[in-house]
């Protein structure tokens, strides 16, 4: 079976005669009015539900959190259960940045510093694109650091010890005073009107969501794409083909790390106030549903994780809003429809439903041996 994984080109001849193709890796044939439709959807969706611009721009970081799992759990086969360490973290390094332009973070953090910091339009701003660059930055060092610890681990031991680090992360957030301890961190004020700040900061959400899309579109049609697949089919022969797998494996965790490190410094702002279990590192939520909207759309996908980030978050939004005490379950629900029914997820079923509507062409002559080798048993 071949797919729009590999699409090849018009035939050329090279200086030995030998014909070449040139050969487009993860060529996305998504049609443009797609990407219009979305487009246009994301520019007027706080103008046509203004009373929602806040639930429609958490759409928005629910779809980065499904592609930026991606990366290493769907494209390169490492289930991580602690990627909202680094939302976490850059959440408190900004915090510590922005703060501490403007004033001790020490005294602003103890029980006699308790006002909040009030800033005009320029130092806000200022501070939020300062606190956000260092944000990214601090988490792809972090990234570099702990990943030659914890990539040496494999399966079930290497999702069990990311998950370690976002809880024993919570855990010093929590017991550091410097950073506001247990009692959490109060981020500056934003200058202007409440419903000014939530346009912001739905924008801001846009802007890095579609800034994640193309990076990881960008991303899966490279040989760096083509590599970390090879560490998902088999790190072993991935090594003895020569393939840097360790290299491999920093590099996409800390790309991932990089875009969760932003996405954390401007959801600590947009809330206003930090606190380690509930806000910073809340890994019974969203490090979960991180991984459970990636496996609804279908991961391994360019698609899957915005598909099922969409789906899983109007559900969530709906069953929060009619069903209060019974959200959960109806979660749980989707959940267990989802293994059951859907264990490749929705874009994988999609695409073994109707192959030729995503460029899959099947091989007949393949297909009619397996169909006469299954019927012979």
């Amino acid at each position: 079976m071949t797919g729009d994984n590999t699409l090849h080109g018009p035939a050329r001849t090279g200086g030995d005669g030998v014909p070449r193709r040139k050969i487009a890796i993860n060529a996305d044939t998504t049609p443009w009015y797609i990407y219009a439709a979305i487009i246009i959807f994301g520019v007027a969706a706080p103008f046509i539900f203004p009373a929602y611009t806040t639930q429609i721009a958490l759409l928005w970081l629910m779809i980065l959190f499904a592609l930026t799992w991606d990366i290493c759990g769907g494209q390169m086969g490492y289930n991580s259960l602690g990627n909202i360490f680094f939302f976490g973290a850059g959440m408190y390094i900004s915090a510590v940045i922005q703060v501490g332009m403007f004033t001790d973070v020490g005294t602003y953090t103890s029980a006699r510093g308790g006002e909040q910091l009030v800033l005009d339009y320029g130092d806000y701003f200022f501070s939020l694109f300062v606190g956000t660059i260092a944000a990214a930055i601090g988490c792809v060092v972090l990234a570099i650091v702990l990943g030659r610890i914890v990539f040496g681990l494999r399966g079930p031991y290497f999702a069990i010890g990311t998950l370690g680090l976002a809880l024993a992360a919570r855990e010093l957030a929590g017991t550091w005073e410097w950073i506001g301890g247990g009692s959490g961190i109060a981020m500056p004020v934003y200058p202007g009107q409440p419903h000014e700040k939530s346009v912001v900061f739905y924008i801001l959400f846009l802007l890095l969501a579609v800034l994640t899309f193309v990076f990881v579109r960008w991303l899966y049609a490279t040989r760096f794409g083509l590599a970390i697949n090879a560490i998902r089919d088999d790190e072993g022969k991935a090594e003895a083909m020569g393939i840097h797998t360790l290299r491999h494996k920093l590099v996409a965790w800390s790309s991932a790390a990089f875009l969760l490190g932003m996405s954390g410094a401007i959801f600590g702002n947009l809330t206003g106030f930090i606190e380690p279990l509930e806000v910073a590192f809340p890994a019974a939520t969203f490090g979960i549903f991180m991984v459970v909207m990636a496996l609804l759309g279908g991961k391994g996908t360019l698609w899957g994780p915005v598909i099922g980030a969409t789906l899983f978050h109007i559900v969530k939004e709906v069953t929060w809003t009619y069903l209060l005490g019974w959200q959960w379950v109806a979660l749980g629900l989707l959940i267990v429809i989802n293994v059951v029914f859907f264990q490749e997820g929705i874009m994988g079923w999609m695409q073994r439903k109707w192959p030729e509507r995503f460029g899959i062409t099947v091989d007949q002559r393949v297909s009619a041996d397996k169909a006469g080798e299954e019927a012979s048993r």
